[in-house]
């Protein structure tokens, strides 16, 4: 495989065989972990895992060491292992395999792999992969890919458990695929010292828009129909704003509400100003749909 980040260490990182695999990894590995990673010339994946994991080996400055197999050489290890697709990559430590994954991981996943089995990374290290790792998965999740961010969540919470950011992040996930028991139960995980944490906040409040969406699910066509006839028709379109929050278009929930608020400000007992309230926290009050909703809100109450 093609290496694209200079010619490593030989004796960090170095192409393994069958017939080798005992003295390279097994008994290497009694003094020192060592990651394998089975690969092949046809893998499009390998090729983007290969040079983040020479990197991430190379930059731990001798605490791990790699060795790559091309299983189209060398299956018989591989099989052995059940292996069935690639790029997957184990660890192993005194003799045994102990850790792993499968696929292209991101750089801070391969950087926590890397620290869990070494033991390397100082509180300063672990914090800042940890850190880079939480704001890969929030830019994941943002763009919508919502697996991405799952995968990224749940790798920072084998390194930390207690990680309020994961285990929110890890709800968002779940909340965002529909799935609302899921989201729930993540919740659960969070400390009951950390129940307050605005980021657990924010989350249920999410929830919370998503359990009482209307019922129907998120067609919207009813709704649409309804304030087409009669724009001021307040109840259909707060039943709208309900169904988009749930299916996680808070900007536009805002907008319908706040349209009502405009119109209406006290309908319903000041139904939408509290319900716009609750999707400024479910968006997180720094967020930019907060920050715009408020000024539109204030814009709209003191003219």
């Amino acid at each position: 495989m093609a290496d694209t980040i200079g010619a490593p260490p030989a004796d960090l990182v170095k192409d393994g065989s069958d017939q080798a695999f005992m003295a390279d990894v097994i008994e290497a590995s009694k003094t020192q972990p060592v990651i394998v990673d089975f690969w092949a010339p046809w893998c499009g994946p390998c090729k983007t895992l290969a040079p983040a994991l020479e990197k991430a080996v190379i930059a731990a400055k001798g605490k791990v060491k790699l060795v790559k197999i091309n299983i189209d050489e060398h299956p018989g290890v591989a099989g052995q292992l059940g292996v069935r697709s690639i790029p997957a990559v184990f660890a192993f430590d005194r003799g045994r395999p102990v850790d792993g994954f499968m696929g292209a991981v991101p750089e801070s996943q391969i950087r926590m792999f890397i620290d869990k089995l070494a033991g390397l990374a100082g509180p300063d290290a672990a914090e800042e992969d940890i850190a880079a790792a939480l704001k890969e998965a929030g830019e994941a999740l943002a763009q919508g890919d919502i697996g991405g961010a799952a995968q990224v969540y749940a790798a920072v919470l084998q390194a930390d458990p207690e990680s309020v950011k994961a285990i929110a992040g890890l709800a968002r996930c779940y909340l965002a695929a529909g799935e609302v028991e899921q989201a729930q139960d993540t919740l659960s995980m969070v400390p009951e010292a950390k129940a307050k944490d605005p980021e657990v906040q924010s989350v249920r409040a999410a929830l919370e828009l998503a359990s009482a969406a209307p019922a129907g699910g998120s067609d919207t066509a009813t709704f649409d129909a309804a304030l087409k006839a009669n724009p001021n028709d307040h109840a259909a379109r707060y039943d709208l704003a309900g169904v988009l929050a749930a299916r996680g278009d808070l900007e536009g929930a805002v907008n319908e509400l706040l349209t009502i608020v405009e119109k209406d400000r006290d309908w319903n007992e000041g139904a939408a100003r509290a319900q716009v309230l609750k999707i400024f926290e479910a968006a997180g009050l720094g967020s930019d749909i907060a920050k715009a909703g408020r000024r539109r809100l204030s814009a709209i109450l003191f003219s």
